[in-house]
């Protein structure tokens, strides 16, 4: 199971870090290019053209009793 920590992201065309910080926060860089949503409860992206942002995000892989 993957644990999210931060979801952002960076657009490539204008320079924008933006972040999602909570569930159905969706932020779009000032250029319109790409989106983040989520927060720490999934991790979506939207973009105009493929490649057009920098994944910033932060994940770590957890393990609990239930998965063995």
């Amino acid at each position: 199971m993957v644990k999210i920590i931060k979801n952002a992201i960076q657009c490539k065309l204008c320079g924008d870090v933006i972040e999602s910080t909570y569930r159905h926060d969706y932020v779009q860089c000032k250029c319109g290019a790409c989106s983040v949503d989520g927060g720490r409860d999934y991790l979506r992206r939207g973009f105009k053209e493929k490649d057009c942002y920098i994944e910033l995000s932060k994940t770590i892989e957890v393990t609990t009793s239930e998965d063995k």
